[in-house]
């Protein structure tokens, strides 16, 4: 077999990928506990049996080349998947453990403060959160479930449908109160928004974004022209949520995470239900198809599905 049809090696690949991450030499080695010349012997190899250079180099700066970046596409994924299945492996004799990913603000506002009480129910299982917004490939064996966020038509087969999405104006009784006293603007109506702060989404998401904007729920009140006292853009729901609670202005809020806080009154909605948009989105639970038939995996997903309904019946919704 010729050197450039033989497999590329485990190790030249993560020397590869080292570099390509940190674009230093010397900082790959420090990372994988080799000496810059054996990062640069790996490289070398690595060239050689593609057949292509992988690296622009000068005395300043290392640079991936077209090749270099085809590569680095293929491998990094790769090299996670991998490291991941061996995490699986080496912990198979360990407490079991359930691994979600989700958005920050569905974490923070609606499954974090529940999860005391599945671990009172289960104590010898392990949860792992990982919060962001990037969506995690349902294949990656460091994922069990993902409650994910979406139109039905994006919901892959099998998923759970927990509750639909109601957007609402929201604020802290304490703010309502010193409206309704004159302290501050009055709010009776929509149109009384204009003498209050509005609480706004920073970059807004594609896809649901237009629905969970201000100017998509004015318009809708025929208030497009409507210019609020003063707009506080902020990146996160459950930063604005806490920016209301501080009386800090009107946030239009997701009603499914916090309709906890509206039932203990720790926020109230000024327009009562008139001041509800149902949209086309939905929250969803999504299993992993390795993580189906795990007892924990189902535990977990039969728990947050009973979470869901007293959401639901908040929402005014029927069970899926």
């Amino acid at each position: 077999m010729s050197t450039r049809n033989r497999p590329l090696s485990l190790q030249s690949l993560r020397a590869f990928e080292a570099v390509a991450r940190r674009l230093s030499f010397r900082l790959a080695g420090e990372e994988l506990f080799l000496t810059q010349s054996a990062i640069s012997r790996q490289i070398k190899g690595l060239e050689e049996e593609l057949g292509a250079v992988v690296f622009q180099r000068d005395t300043r700066q290392v640079t991936l080349t077209a090749a270099g970046l085809t590569l680095q596409r293929a491998v990094q994924p790769l090299l996670e998947r991998l490291d991941g299945a061996v995490r699986q492996i080496r912990s198979a004799g360990a407490r079991p453990r359930v691994a979600i990913t989700t958005f920050a603000s569905f974490a923070t506002l609606w499954l974090i403060p529940r999860l005391e009480a599945f671990q009172r129910r289960h104590p010898a299982l392990d949860i792992r959160i990982a919060a962001h917004d990037t969506l995690h490939d349902m294949d990656d064996p460091d994922i069990d479930m993902a409650l994910r966020y979406c139109h039905p038509d994006d919901a892959p087969p099998g998923a759970l449908l927990l509750f639909g999405e109601v957007l609402a104006p929201v604020v802290s009784p304490w703010y309502l109160e010193r409206a309704r006293r004159g302290e501050i603007a009055a709010l009776d109506q929509p149109v009384d928004l204009a003498g209050h702060t509005l609480l706004e989404v920073e970059g807004l998401y594609l896809g649901s974004s237009p629905y969970r904007s201000w100017e998509h729920w004015l318009a809708a009140r025929g208030l497009q022209a409507l210019q609020p006292r003063s707009w506080v853009h902020l990146n996160y729901d459950h930063q604005r949520v806490q920016a209301a609670q501080a009386s800090q202005g009107v946030v239009l809020a997701r009603l499914p995470l916090v309709a906890d806080m509206l039932a203990r009154g720790e926020l109230v909605e000024p327009f009562g239900p008139a001041g509800r948009d149902a949209v086309p989105y939905g929250y969803w639970l999504i299993l992993a198809s390795g993580a189906v038939q795990r007892p924990e995996v189902q535990q977990l997903r039969d728990w947050v599905a009973e979470q869901a309904a007293p959401v639901r019946q908040a929402l005014g919704e029927h069970a899926p």
